[in-house]
């Protein structure tokens, strides 16, 4: 079946950096686009990045965007997520998702896979 295993999280304090990870497995994840979530306590699931299969195109939440960087590599099946210059409300459990639709989309009903999750917390 389908896994999704993110890593990377971790405590840090406001302006540092972390990098996700995404391994996947029991897909075909070269042709699959993938996205990042994220949840906040007592917030909603929101979208952070998503990624075409090829890696050719992108989009951003605009409350990430010029500090995050969505990107994959197809041989290792694993997709990642490099978070520069992280602000406390960046706190949350992120998950990484697949989707069957072959188009971006910021939707999380429109993901079919999910991951775990893995929790980033930023300190003030």
């Amino acid at each position: 079946q389908v896994q999704l295993v993110e890593s990377g999280g971790g405590l840090v304090q406001a302006g540092d950096s972390l990098r996700l990870s995404c391994a996947a497995s029991g897909l075909t994840f070269s042709s699959t686009d993938m996205g990042w979530f994220r949840q906040a306590p007592g917030k909603e699931r929101e979208f952070v990045a998503a990624i075409k299969w090829s890696g050719s195109s992108t989009t951003y939440a605009d409350s990430v965007k010029g500090r995050f960087t969505i990107s994959r590599d197809n041989v290792k099946k694993t997709m990642y997520l490099q978070m520069n210059s992280l602000k406390p409300e960046d706190t949350a459990v992120y998950y990484c998702a697949g989707t069957r639709l072959r188009r971006l989309s910021t939707d999380l009903h429109e993901y079919d896979y999910w991951g775990q999750g893995t929790q980033v917390t930023v300190s003030s």
